[in-house]
Formats: structure tokens, C-alpha cells, sequence
């Protein structure tokens, strides 16, 4: 078993650090909207690498997941070494990597160099959203967990939803659609990396990670409020991965338009709304945000089954608001109970084992939709697969209805 030095509360100035407290917890937190932001940049241009190089729906889909498998393999393997190296070597070291990675996206000239460069990124990515996520716990001026969770959420959805959107408008106004979106990235990334550099280590008791993997694991006290925030993600992050892989194919087909605008609109709807019900609902109770987001992406998901079986682009739309608005509440209701309970000797571990159970469901799903698309379309996919998390989104409301005051309370009654 890897033992992991704890971080202090307070960071540990150097002589070189500049940032303060509010910029330092800023930085790191725009570190995971960044890297998520640049993991949904290439899902416009899937369509276009597809005309290009000829390959089927399943490789399309396995391109995308190929980066989830990489974030994944990262979480699993140095999930807890910010833990023991420090926030700020991994934070640099991935930020780094992530320039190259944009880099290597700019000039691809065949499917094999999209699925390097896609591993490349997961990995790095990984590393990234394990150490931020955990800096921002560590870096918050208030230590306030419940507004880090708020935070991390907002960030995470605008991020994806951001990156799909301005890929969107690049590749459609752009000169050179399959590389400007990549330089952006890197101008973005650069700016970061100079800010890392910057950064106040909140890790006092610093060693050399050991030869054995830093893997993430969650401690006994953290299991249960652990189990719920991973059913909601795996409902909600299920149908955001969904979107990501096929959604702009079937916003294309729906609203009859090549327009690849149009189709970042949808997915910026789906988690524009997760981002704003997240601000709107902010300082709920976690069990309402959970209970009541759970119900609500069930209903979005719903309306987006029903749009694909009456072929309606506002339908389409319409359940992309509702679900997104359902996805990001039941996020936020999750990651909040999550966060309050982490102990501080465990923030990289734990937070690096919930991306785990998150990268899966982002993944897996969109693999499993690229291998039905051939022979059930695009369509019935998304109804087959979209009834199937509209379930598991009900399941997890009933889950959380399950831990509101008043229940524990009798529980607690019936023990005694």
C-alpha cells in the first residue's frame, strides 16, 4: 500500500511563487474547465475526419473513448501522487504534456494519429483533473468544501459545453478548420503552464513517488457519500458522453443541416444548462440537488429518446435544456456531499477514484452506441441507450431521496 505524506492546510510559499490566495485557487480551478475544455474540441471535427479518412461509426466512437481509456489509465495508476510529489510538479508536467498533445491534434494526417494523440491526452488530462481537483480543496481561502464542489462542477460542465461550441464556430469559420482550434489550445494551455509555474505548493511533507502505482482508492468513511456521487455521475456523465460521441451527428440529421454550428449549439445547451442550474441551485441541500436533478435528467433524457423517434430538431433541444439542468444539479448534489466528507490526507486519491467511475461513464457508453449504430442507426441508438440511463437517472433519485435528514433520523431511531 502507497502511504501518502499529508498536505498542510495552509500552502507553503517560495521565494518564486506570485500568486495569491484567490488567483492560486482561480488558477487551479480553471485548470480542470481548461482540460475539459479541450477534451470535447475535436467532437466536431469527427464528421470532417471521418469524410477525410473513411472509417466507420465504431472506430469514430473508439477515438473518442481511447481518450477516456487514457484518463482513466492515468487516475488508476498516479491517481494519489500529487499526494506525495506535490500538486504543482504534476500540474506542470501535465500542462506541458497537453501543449504537445495540441500540437500532435494540429497536424494529424491519418486516424492512427488521432488515436495517439487522443491517448496522449486522456493521459495527461488525468493527471490534470487528479492534482487541480485536489488543489482546489487545498487552495480555496476559505477552505469552504461546498463551495469548491459548486465550483468544480460549474467548471466541468461550461467546459465541455464551451469546447464542443467554439470548436463548432472554428471549424466553421476558420481557414484551416483542422488546426486552428489546436493553436488556440495551446495559446490557452501556455497561459496556464506560466501560471503553474507560479503556484503555491500546498503539499509541506513532499517525497519521491514510489515505484508502485499511486493508484486511487477511497477510504471506509467516504464509501457511502462515494457510492452516491458515483451513480450520479455515471447516469448524468453516461448521456453527456453520448453527446459528445454522436450528438452533433444526430443534431446534423434532425435539423437537416451540414451546419456545424448548429450542432455545437445542442451539445452547449446540454451543458450550458448543467453549468447554470449548478449557480442556481448552489446552496441546496445535496440530497434535493441529487433527488431532484436525478429525476429531471431522466425526464431530459426522455425527451431526447422522443426526439429521435420523431425525428424533431426542437424536441432535440428542448431535452437537451431539461437533461442538462437535470445532469448538472445532480452532479452538484453528488460532488458537494463528496467533497465535505474527503479527509485531507486522501483529496488526491479520492477525487482521482471519482474521475475514475466519471471516465468510465463517459466512455463506455459511447463505445457501446458507436458498435449499435451500424446496425440499429443512429436513432434507435439513442433511444435504446438513452432509456437504459433515463432508469439508472430514477435509481439514483430514490437514493437520494434515501439520505435526506429525516430518513437518517429514523434509521437512526430504528437502530437504537
Amino acid at each position: 500500500m502507497t502511504v501518502t505524506a499529508p498536505p498542510t492546510s495552509t500552502p507553503t510559499p517560495r521565494a518564486r511563487c506570485a500568486l495569491g490566495p484567490w488567483a492560486a485557487y482561480g488558477l487551479v480551478t480553471a485548470v480542470v474547465g481548461l482540460a475539459l475544455f479541450a477534451s470535447a474540441t475535436p467532437s466536431p471535427l469527427y464528421a470532417t475526419y471521418r469524410e477525410l479518412w473513411g472509417f466507420s461509426p465504431t472506430v469514430l466512437t473508439l477515438v473518442f473513448a481511447v481518450y477516456a481509456f487514457g484518463v482513466l489509465a492515468a487516475l488508476l495508476l498516479a491517481g494519489g501522487v500529487s499526494d506525495v510529489v506535490g500538486r504543482r510538479p504534476v500540474l506542470v508536467a501535465a500542462l506541458a504534456t497537453l501543449i504537445g498533445t495540441s500540437l500532435l491534434f494540429a497536424s494529424a494526417g491519418s486516424v492512427g494519429w488521432l488515436f495517439a494523440a487522443r491517448a496522449v491526452q486522456g493521459v495527461a488530462t488525468g493527471l490534470a483533473l487528479g492534482a487541480a481537483s485536489a488543489a482546489m480543496l487545498d487552495l480555496h481561502p476559505r477552505r469552504d468544501p461546498a463551495a469548491v464542489g459548486l465550483a468544480n462542477g460549474v467548471v466541468s460542465a461550461a467546459g465541455m459545453g464551451l469546447g464542443t461550441f467554439v470548436a463548432s464556430v472554428l471549424v466553421e469559420v476558420a481557414p484551416a478548420p483542422r488546426v486552428v482550434p489546436y493553436l488556440v489550445l495551446v495559446v490557452l494551455f501556455a497561459v496556464a503552464l506560466a501560471g503553474a509555474l507560479a503556484l503555491p505548493e500546498p503539499v509541506a511533507a513532499r517525497s519521491r513517488p514510489r515505484p508502485a502505482p499511486q493508484a486511487p482508492r477511497v477510504p471506509a468513511a467516504v464509501r457511502r457519500p462515494f457510492l452516491l456521487a458515483s451513480l450520479a455521475v455515471l447516469s448524468s456523465w453516461s448521456i453527456g458522453g453520448l453527446f459528445l460521441a454522436l450528438g452533433p451527428q444526430l443534431a446534423g440529421a434532425l435539423f437537416d443541416t451540414a451546419d456545424h454550428v448548429v450542432a455545437g449549439a445542442v451539445v452547449l445547451a446540454l451543458c450550458g444548462a448543467g453549468a447554470l442550474s449548478q449557480l442556481a441551485f448552489g446552496r441546496a441541500a445535496p440530497w434535493r440537488c441529487a433527488t431532484g436533478g436525478s429525476i429531471a435528467l431522466s425526464a431530459g433524457i426522455l425527451l431526447i429518446v422522443a426526439a429521435a423517434a420523431a425525428d424533431s430538431g426542437p424536441l432535440l433541444l428542448l431535452g437537451a435544456v431539461v437533461g442538462g439542468g437535470g445532469f448538472g444539479t445532480a452532479f452538484l448534489g453528488a460532488l458537494r456531499a463528496l467533497s465535505v466528507a474527503i479527509p485531507p490526507t486522501h483529496r488526491a486519491e479520492v477525487m482521482s477514484a471519482f474521475y475514475v467511475v466519471a471516465y468510465a461513464s463517459l466512455s463506455l457508453p459511447a463505445v457501446l452506441a458507436g458498435a449499435l449504430t451500424t446496425p440499429l442507426g443512429l436513432e434507435a441508438t439513442f433511444e435504446l441507450i438513452g432509456g437504459v440511463v433515463a432508469a439508472l437517472a430514477l435509481v439514483v433519485a430514490a437514493e437520494a431521496w434515501r439520505t435526506r435528514p429525516a430518513a437518517a433520523r429514523a434509521a437512526a431511531r430504528a437502530a437504537a
